[in-house]
């Protein structure tokens, strides 16, 4: 095991995560308070705790794809990965910072393509990498009816 690329390949969508949120987030509580949102809404307390562990499952899946691929494959596996972090770190601009919760359910779809596709790729490699991306993908999947509540509910 390399110690070293399992806590950079762990760290890096927590971090880049929380910098996500913090900058997408900051100053929009206030806003997304005064949202209606649908009666299965968590508190707001529940997202940093639930990313944590989701980016912490997604680091980890990373990690063991990428050592179990041969590097004749590796860019092949790791591509979607990539891209769906990047997705996942624009949604929190387009649905909290620029109030585009239409675009941000779009985009959520993409997202759950990707992470689809990644967890495919991942399973080919390494069956257990391809599992820790089942809840992330459930989460989505959760936040998906979420967005799509709150932008219809508060569509004018």
């Amino acid at each position: 095991m390399n110690r070293g690329k399992l806590a950079r390949n762990i760290l890096v969508p927590i971090i880049g995560g929380s910098i996500t949120g913090w900058l997408a987030n900051r100053n929009t509580q206030k806003q997304y308070a005064n949202l209606e949102k649908p009666s299965f809404s968590p508190p707001p307390s529940v997202f940093p705790i639930a990313w944590t562990a989701l980016y912490g499952l997604m680091g980890y899946a990373k990690y063991r794809a990428e050592q179990h691929s041969k590097p004749s494959v590796a860019r092949k596996v790791l591509t979607p990965y990539e891209l769906q972090l990047g997705l996942n770190y624009i949604w929190s601009f387009l649905f909290f910072k620029w109030n585009l919760r239409g675009t941000a359910l779009i985009e959520m779809t993409i997202l759950f393509a990707m992470i689809s596709l990644t967890a495919y790729e991942f399973n080919k490699v390494d069956k257990l990498a391809g599992k820790l991306l089942v809840p992330y993908l459930g989460w989505v999947s959760f936040a998906w009816m979420l967005n799509y509540s709150i932008w219809k509910l508060n569509r004018k």
